[in-house]
């Protein structure tokens, strides 16, 4: 068999990954029953509902939505981009592996594609045997179908939903409570069944509690009728995860038209030009979406209305936030005698410093060169199992190659997280790479990658 092969690197502190995600798997709607009243149970099945003999989700009676659930398990032909970035699966390697699938002749097979589908995206013994691997001491676990919950319209089915998916995280963490946390979802349909899940899960030891930055039907955050959430954080200690998504909007009602959100609008932008990369829906938009978070709650006082409220920007990288926080203090310091809003306590960029922090992923170099602006805001992202996730060793191989002193990388890399979070650091960590991974025959050669790198490599041709 061959093998997979790493160089040996070694660290000396706890890694905690602040944002990596889960698939929902179809036994989450099959237990539902195990967890909800018998009028939460029958508005899930009339609102979101996984229907096993068409392997579909049903949303508002919908079928075919969502990315998650109809997707586990693998299927021929198929690279499952929501599972895929496990232990030592590169993306030169994802690569390889999608050019083959170009070709009818050299597809991915069941077998092949049951391999690649990790079973730590919805099982949590793998997912610990994947850590140790990845170096990733501990984890907060962040569902995927997360631009689908927004636009349920039946209030009652939300919070059937968020509750029967809470309690599913809830038990696949407590395989390993030390290591393994979940980010819990809100109700936001509705204000005060946000406020009793917010409560309900702070009961079984939740620390974050997710909301999308623009959420669906016009609902922002700093509209009055959410004040009670806020508050209930800010009591229970349950930090404002704002998750961003690429926001398709495709389960908008029929003829809505009154907003959307600026991911809606970059995605617009790149459908109705023709653009056919994928970089401005797949990365512009979580931008657009947490820069326009940032600068709402910073710029209208929000953190000076919930002075204990603490939050976490997820899945935006972090350079533009620099950019960002220097506009807001300038900008209030030039117009703050035109303001019609009440005078801000601190400059933007202060709050932001004491009362948030932002992700960022293994590949990105730019805080590394700064540390001293992000010294105290930084926590790392893993994103697996996303295609785009990575694991905490290409994330440290980063740092070493911008020299930043291992302080800094120990902060970035789980110290900032676990203070936010109030976690304590495991007893144990890892400390060694592992080196070697067997790999089955089929495994891409490095030959077969050079040449799958390469730009006519992806051509699909007709009658191929």
């Amino acid at each position: 068999m061959p093998v997979q092969k790493f160089s040996p690197m070694t660290k000396n502190f706890p890694t905690f990954d602040c944002d990596a995600h889960v698939t929902e798997p179809p036994w989450l709607w099959e237990r539902a029953k195990d967890w909800l009243t018998k009028d939460e149970y029958e508005a899930l099945k009339n609102t979101i509902w996984y229907d096993p003999e068409s392997d579909q989700l049903i949303v508002n009676g919908k079928a075919g939505a969502g990315i998650g659930s109809q997707r586990i398990g693998g299927a021929a032909g198929m690279v499952n981009v929501l599972s895929l970035a496990g232990p030592g699966l590169k993306h030169d390697i994802q690569r390889a592996l999608n050019v083959r699938n170009l070709n009818a002749k050299t597809a991915l097979t069941k077998e092949q594609a049951e391999y690649i589908d990790h079973k730590g995206s919805y099982e949590p013994k793998p997912r610990l045997r994947d850590m140790d691997v990845q170096g990733i001491d501990q984890v907060m676990i962040i569902p995927t179908d997360i631009d689908t919950y927004p636009w349920l319209l039946n209030a009652v089915g939300a919070k059937a939903m968020c509750k029967a998916y809470n309690e599913w995280a809830y038990e696949y963490c407590q395989e390993n409570p030390e290591r393994l946390y979940f980010a819990a979802m809100l109700p936001m349909q509705d204000p005060k069944f946000a406020e009793q899940e917010v409560y309900r899960v702070a009961d079984k030891g939740c620390r974050v509690g997710l909301v999308r930055p623009i959420d669906a039907m016009g609902n922002y955050p700093i509209q009055p009728k959410y004040d009670r959430v806020w508050r209930a954080m800010e009591e229970t200690g349950v930090v404002y995860g704002m998750h961003p998504f690429p926001a398709f909007g495709s389960l908008k009602p029929p003829g809505y038209t009154e907003q959307h959100s600026g991911a809606e609008l970059i995605s617009l932008t790149a459908t109705t030009s023709g653009l056919p990369h994928s970089f401005l829906i797949n990365v512009q938009d979580f931008q657009a979406e947490a820069s326009l978070w940032v600068v709402m709650v910073l710029m209208s006082g929000f953190f000076d209305r919930f002075p204990k409220l603490k939050a976490a920007v997820f899945e935006a990288s972090s350079t533009w936030l620099s950019f960002i926080l220097d506009e807001c203090d300038k900008n209030y310091k030039l117009y703050r005698n035109e303001r019609r809003l009440r005078p801000l306590k601190k400059l933007p960029s202060e709050t932001f410093f004491e009362r948030c922090v932002t992700g960022f992923e293994g590949d990105e170099a730019p805080p590394s060169r700064l540390p001293e602006f992000y010294e105290n805001i930084l926590a790392w992202s893993s994103d697996v199992y996303h295609h785009d996730g990575d694991d905490a060793w290409r994330a440290i191989d980063t740092m070493r190659k911008c020299e930043l002193p291992e302080p800094y990388q120990a902060k970035f890399l789980g110290g900032n997280a676990r203070k936010l979070y109030r976690i304590d650091a495991p007893k144990r960590f890892i400390a060694d790479r592992v080196t070697e991974i067997e790999r089955p025959d089929w495994w891409p050669n490095e030959e077969e990658i050079k040449q799958s790198l390469k730009p006519e490599a992806s051509v699909r041709r007709i009658g191929v």
